[in-house]
């Protein structure tokens, strides 16, 4: 069976799409639509701008959307017997299946950029990542401080991303490091994403999709808040609003697309981040990524 899974922020990079546009009338026609919609030119940022513009979460957000989405419309080979995606992806993926159309997707991500931005802003707060130990002693520490600190990312055995207050996340650092941390790194992110301090943007976000239609999918989302496989649409949406808040089961998601039948894992969009973290936790599937138009 195949699995198509879709990337999360981070794998952003300059001329991000440029090809699509180039190369695909539907891409290009998809492509002023979202200029039209977000009320500005994205695609000048994503084929034009430098790093430090595609950084902005109002433009990295949606500019990831894009380039995954499109590439998987213009994919020949698309037919995903199951999706997932990790945070921003997973909203990707839903349009990838057929729950979202193109156009809601894109303002939901574009909404839920914004809400991340202004929660951001009004608490500085950070991430980690923790690389080299057991999943049990990182939520030890973190349950073990006073401040807000939770495990936000549970990207591969071995390697889990902590979120929480600034003054938090320094002292987990230290604590994990003791208790025999390969690595306790702090991230280039705006904010502590996936944690309480998300709750602001959390609740903005859940009047957006509340509002929103949801269709039946063509094939199950393995959800990031429970890393199970979800066809139903109330329940989509449900998981949907409570992700900003929640842990990304990245490795739980994996482990049970692979009980259920996934052979193959296709990243689709920009970057390999998603190869990497599939092969660390299954080294027995095949794993493949489609970045650009020319390597499809």
């Amino acid at each position: 069976m195949k699995a198509f899974i879709f990337p999360g922020q981070g794998a952003q990079f300059p001329g991000m799409g440029r090809d699509l546009y180039e190369n695909s009338a539907m891409a290009r026609e998809l492509f002023e639509k979202a200029n039209e919609l977000l009320g500005f030119r994205i695609t000048e940022i994503m084929f034009e701008g430098t790093v430090d513009d595609l950084k902005q979460t109002k433009v990295t957000q949606p500019a990831i959307f894009l380039h995954s989405v499109l590439l998987a419309k213009t994919l020949k080979a698309f037919s995903p017997d199951m999706v997932a995606g990790h945070s921003l992806g997973e909203f990707s993926a839903l349009v990838a299946n057929g729950a979202l159309t193109f156009e809601d997707g894109l303002l939901l991500v574009a909404k839920r950029a914004q809400a991340m931005q202004k929660a951001c802003e009004k608490e500085p707060s950070t991430m980690a990542a923790i690389v080299g130990l057991e999943d049990a002693v990182v939520e030890e520490v973190c349950q073990s401080l006073s401040e807000v600190v939770v495990a936000a990312n549970y990207n591969c055995p071995g390697q889990l991303v902590i979120s929480g207050s600034i003054d938090g996340i320094d002292k987990a650092c230290e604590m994990l490091t003791a208790r025999g941390a390969k690595r306790a790194l702090k991230l280039v992110v705006g904010g502590a994403f996936h944690s309480p301090l998300m709750e602001p943007a959390r609740e903005e976000l859940a009047a957006a999709i509340k509002s929103t239609h949801f269709n039946q999918p063509v094939c199950p989302v393995y959800q990031n808040v429970n890393a199970r496989p979800v066809s139903d649409p109330a329940l989509i949406r449900e998981n949907l609003v409570a992700q900003l808040t929640a842990p990304v089961r990245w490795t739980q998601t994996v482990q049970n697309m692979v009980a259920d039948g996934a052979t193959s894992f296709t990243e689709i969009g920009p970057g390999k981040v998603l190869q990497g973290l599939v092969k660390k936790i299954d080294k027995n599937v095949e794993v493949a990524g489609v970045e650009s138009y020319s390597a499809q």
